[in-house]
């Protein structure tokens, strides 16, 4: 069967979109294909999805599925073949011109904390106010601010490789979080940590989320993390990636661990496992067919 057949085939995905007004982030037709060496895949299409402002939104998925790729168009770091972007109404692409004043509201943190190995931890966190040219008394104060924040004060002067896995992704928040950004986009930034480690890591998110009032678009493969934080998670199915569901959570942040022994909770998670199994399932019988 070919790829077209298999695409054409599939349920259309679902709306993610808010209603004219509501949306900080808007995401409103949104495919991307890559093309290598000849063959042509579609990542996403038609991908509809509003984030409001402050609000913590999880993108799971399975691997291959999209997610990152979204993440990616939203910061401006990959274009979209179709649809439009626009943050707090203004368009985030422009032909092939990219609005760098939509993307100063953006933070990044990646999987890979990618800290310099030769800076302190407070040279690290003010890297992105030293490239804007603010003067280094005032990167030392904001670096100092925000080593307290995520829980690193007494660590300034502290090397890289002095740091826990842990600690690292804590400066990397931190360096994301120097210019202030509204937005902050985040992929997979605790998958390399043990579970103990992440736990403590996702209630220091929460806090720091909410401490900021910052908009968070957060990546996981881990479908009790994504409950666990979201105030809404959107499930992309794989091949090509659509919204395949909408889930909101409905309970007040900061949570405790204890949230996730609610009734609630589980029922979330029972459902989001089972809609994953559906699509693990209908890929395997497409990989059967097309044999």
């Amino acid at each position: 069967m070919s790829a077209d057949t298999t695409e054409r085939r599939f349920t259309p995905g679902v709306s993610g979109a808010l209603p004219d007004g509501q949306a900080e982030i808007d995401i409103r037709g949104v495919s991307k294909r890559f093309t290598a060496r000849g063959r042509e895949t579609l990542a996403l299409t038609e991908i509809d999805l509003g984030i409001r402002k402050q609000e913590f939104l999880t993108l799971l998925g399975q691997s291959g599925c999209g997610k990152t790729t979204l993440l990616r168009i939203l910061a401006g770091l990959t274009q979209p073949t179709t649809g439009e972007v626009t943050i707090a109404g203004r368009r985030l692409w422009r032909g092939d011109h990219r609005d760098d004043d939509a993307l100063r509201k953006m933070g990044l943190v990646f999987q890979d904390a990618n800290l310099f190995p030769w800076y302190s931890v407070e040279d690290n966190i003010g890297l992105p106010l030293q490239l804007r040219k603010v003067d280094k008394r005032e990167r030392l104060r904001r670096a100092h601010e925000l080593s307290e924040l995520v829980g690193l004060q007494g660590f300034e002067k502290a090397l890289p490789r002095e740091l826990s896995g842990g600690m690292r992704q804590r400066v990397a928040i931190a360096r994301a979080l120097s210019y202030r950004p509204e937005i902050l986009l985040m992929d997979e930034p605790f998958g390399a940590l043990d579970a103990m480690t992440r736990d403590k890591m996702n209630m220091e998110l929460q806090r720091i989320a909410q401490t900021t009032g910052a908009t968070v678009v957060f990546v996981t493969h881990s479908i009790a993390e994504a409950v666990f934080l979201a105030d809404r998670v959107v499930l992309l199915s794989a091949r090509p990636g659509r919204i395949r569901s909408v889930t909101e959570v409905d309970a007040a942040h900061p949570r405790s661990l204890e949230f996730t022994a609610e009734s609630g909770f589980q029922d979330k998670v029972l459902e989001l496992r089972r809609q994953l199994t559906e699509d693990e399932e209908r890929l395997s019988r497409q990989g059967a067919i097309s044999e």
